[in-house]
């Protein structure tokens, strides 16, 4: 990639980060890390990384917790997160979506796989055109994330704005949930139906009377479709 990327790799394994960094330094990051969710926090105000990989078991503040706190402040939500972690289960990784978490790996990862998604996640967040798509009272503005209805500001996750900008680009468009998978996160992500399911119950919910726009199709997935 032309521009250096800033990653900040958070682990309380030594051994993991030294992998971490060792590779990811080949591929011309710049890389920094943290053992421990305090010193990650600081770090992020030190360096402010362009991504961030997150351990989630960790002693004291955890990376859930940690999660948490980045997708809370102001300052550090458009930060991507990857996860990373031993757990595996269904349970396990829509937790991970549900608290703004961008990505997840689970552990032993390959190397090959991590700096590609760190890639894609970099491709998306800068590749974002200033670009509005408007339905309705429904607003969605690409450049600065914001979504607005009746000119109330709606707050997404990650995820969940991907989702939305992809069925509202593309109105009356079935896509399957593994279509959306991989518009959203790429090929091979580790995302059961039923996390898809989830994303797309909550942004019904948010969405509240434009949420009924959001169509399941039979035998198929949805489609952003207005009556």
């Amino acid at each position: 990639m032309e521009e250096s990327i800033k990653v900040l790799a958070v682990d309380d394994e030594e051994d993991i980060l030294h992998i971490v960094k060792y590779n990811l330094t080949k591929e011309l990051f710049d890389v920094y890390t943290a053992k421990n969710g305090t010193e990650c926090l600081a770090k992020i105000a030190a360096y402010s990384p362009d991504i961030i990989l997150l351990d989630v078991i960790m002693p004291g503040l955890d990376g859930i917790e940690v999660c948490k706190k980045i997708k809370n402040d102001e300052r550090y939500k458009h930060i991507p997160i990857i996860m990373l972690t031993a757990k595996s289960t269904e349970k396990n990784i829509v937790d991970g979506l549900n608290i703004g978490a961008d990505d997840y790996l689970t552990k032993p990862f390959s190397m090959k796989v991590l700096i590609a998604r760190i890639k894609a996640l970099i491709r998306r967040k800068r590749g974002s055109e200033s670009k509005i798509v408007q339905i309705g009272e429904l607003k969605l503005n690409l450049k600065t994330r914001e979504v607005t209805l009746k000119k109330e500001k709606i707050e997404f996750t990650n995820s969940r704005f991907q989702i939305l900008v992809l069925l509202t680009s593309n109105p009356n468009v079935a896509f399957s949930r593994k279509d959306i998978i991989r518009h959203i996160k790429g090929e091979n992500y580790p995302v059961t139906d039923r996390a898809v399911y989830v994303h797309i119950v909550e942004l019904r919910k948010q969405l509240k009377e434009y949420g009924k726009y959001i169509k399941s199709v039979r035998g198929v997935g949805y489609k952003f479709k207005m009556d």
